[in-house]
């Protein structure tokens, strides 16, 4: 028998009404598509670490300097 587990408790689901078991279709669909995206989510951030990465070689390879750091005034920033 299928169950499900809710709040650590379980169920049967051949125990639930056509209105619990289409929730629980809901559900089970929502958890596919969820898995999905934090797959898709992986790939995006793998990607975007490939693509930092790249930008920062091309910076270097060019010889492009860093902007010097500004030294800011505390009273200049409304700190009084």
């Amino acid at each position: 028998m299928p169950k499900i587990t809710i709040d650590g408790i379980d169920y049967h689901t051949e125990d639930l009404t056509d209105n619990g078991r289409a929730q629980l279709e809901s559900l089970q669909f929502l958890d596919a598509h969820m898995r999905q995206i934090r797959q898709e989510i992986a790939v995006y951030e793998t990607a975007q670490i490939a693509y930092s990465h790249a930008l920062k070689n091309e910076i270097e390879t060019a010889g492009i300097e860093p902007l010097p750091i500004e030294k800011t005034d505390p009273d200049a920033q409304g700190n009084a």
